[in-house]
Order: C-alpha cells, then structure tokens, then sequence
C-alpha cells in the first residue's frame, strides 16, 4: 500500500553495531512525527516500507523505529554508489509505503 507520503530531509550516516555494522540516516523529529502518523497503514512487523533516493541514487527498505524516530537504513551499494562515509551529512527523498507492484 501506497501512503503518497514524501518526505525530504537532510540527516548524518550513523553506524549501529550489531553481529556485522549497519548503517542508518535517523529521521530528524518533524519528519520521524510525519511517518508515525501513516504507519498504522503502512506497517508489518513493526517496519515501514519505503522507497528511498540519496543523491542519484534510489533504492526500497524498511525503517525500523529506534531512539524514538525511525532509523532509515543505507545500503553499502547505496554508499558506495555516492562516496558517503560515516559522519556525513547527507538529504534523503522518501515515499512511504510501497505499492501493489513491489
């Protein structure tokens, strides 16, 4: 299911260490608000399907809520495709939810 919500927003790439490191771009507060009012529509299993777009380049994955926003995470394809290292600041363009096709 398709919200038709679309948010941009500029956010730093953290690094969460778990068994292997991942690497997200948290939500600031405004747009983590904007989110948890669709989510209910959007959910399953706790995540949010989205469609994402760092630079030129566009990708789909869940974000997952964590420290009180959500946690967008940021494929190493994705990284390396822009040259993004830790620490940077860099603008997202999100569509939650996915449609029928995905």
């Amino acid at each position: 299911m398709e919200t038709g919500l679309e948010i941009e927003f500029s956010g730093e790439l953290v690094e969460w260490r778990g068994p292997a490191p991942y690497y997200f771009v948290p939500l600031p507060p405004d747009e983590a608000d904007l989110v948890d009012e669709v989510k209910a529509e959007v959910a399953y299993w706790g995540v949010v399907p989205v469609r994402a777009r760092i630079g030129g380049t566009d990708f789909t994955t869940s974000m997952f809520p964590r420290e009180e926003t959500w946690f967008l995470p940021v494929k190493a394809a994705v990284r390396r495709a822009e040259g993004i290292e830790l620490g940077e600041v860099v603008g997202v363009r999100l569509r939650v939810g996915q449609s029928s096709g995905d």
